[in-house]
């Protein structure tokens, strides 16, 4: 197995949403699954995010930002 499987699945998995329906890896080995982990697609392919937060930590936000100049849709 090697990241050309992730990339395989991640495409898969992004088919069947725009279909309409999920794609979840299940009984995966422990290689894809530290594949799939390597390339941050634990949420995606194996329906957890797999990262608990530290105590005290706060869990990561993704924030958008846009240019004053960029147009707003």
């Amino acid at each position: 197995m090697d990241l050309a499987t992730v990339d395989a699945l991640a495409r898969a998995a992004l088919g069947a949403r725009r279909a309409g329906m999920r794609l979840r890896v299940v009984k995966a080995p422990p290689e894809l699954r530290e594949l799939i982990a390597l390339a941050g697609l634990e949420d995606v392919l194996l329906g957890r995010n797999g990262r608990q937060t530290e105590e005290g930590e706060q869990p990561l936000c993704v924030e958008e930002r846009c240019e004053p100049d960029d147009p707003s849709l």
